[in-house]
């Protein structure tokens, strides 16, 4: 379990510190109540797919732009070289 991507996620906004990486070195700065453990935990999963998602959607939209340069004639190196990417 992921402590800091469930509070990123499910409790933007909120104030709070994690030592190390288990759910007894959280401490919520949050005038809101702390969440559980057992609620962290229920909420993994579907945080856990959210993630997959948006890295799923990341490379999608890079093999789309790629797909996009191909079709104007442009080569990924050329576009590197145009905006300053490559060296």
């Amino acid at each position: 379990m992921d402590i800091p991507q469930i509070l990123s996620k499910r409790y933007p906004g909120s104030l709070w510190k994690l030592e190390g990486d288990d759910y007894a070195g959280l401490t919520w700065k949050s005038d809101t109540a702390k969440p559980t453990e057992a609620a962290l935990v229920k909420v993994w999963p579907s945080v856990q797919s959210e993630i997959a998602a948006e890295v799923q959607a990341r490379l999608d939209a890079k093999a789309s732009t790629i797909d996009k340069l191909k079709a104007l004639g442009l080569t990924v190196e050329e576009v590197k070289i145009a905006f300053g990417l490559s060296k």
